[in-house]
């Protein structure tokens, strides 16, 4: 049996300070642990550690994994940051879109 492909997530990329926040702080929103809140990012890209230390949450992921939207957080993963239902929860959080992203196909 072959073992499974490691997925890539297109989490906080491109890399927006404003779009992320801490494990502590992700977890406190989800109402988790810390280790949960790990977890969640490496099974369902929900963050990232940035510059290979510290990992950051996506405020926009993890508001469409808690909302259940697997169409949307599907979307975001994939880095279609286009898409009406990715623009509706970087709205929602209060973060700008970059200018220089371009879909990644």
């Amino acid at each position: 049996m072959k073992p499974p492909e490691p997925q890539v997530f297109l989490t906080l990329i491109p890399y927006d300070a404003r779009e992320g926040f801490s494990l502590s702080r992700a977890a406190l929103v989800a109402g988790k642990s810390v280790s949960t809140m790990r977890s969640w990012c490496i099974q369902h890209g929900l963050g990232r550690r940035v510059g290979g230390g510290t990992w950051i949450v996506s405020r926009v992921a993890l508001a469409m994994f808690l909302d259940g939207d697997i169409d949307a957080l599907s979307t975001y993963l994939k880095g279609d940051r286009s898409s009406n239902l990715v623009k509706l929860y970087f709205d929602r959080a209060g973060v700008p879109l970059l200018r220089s992203f371009r879909q990644i196909s």
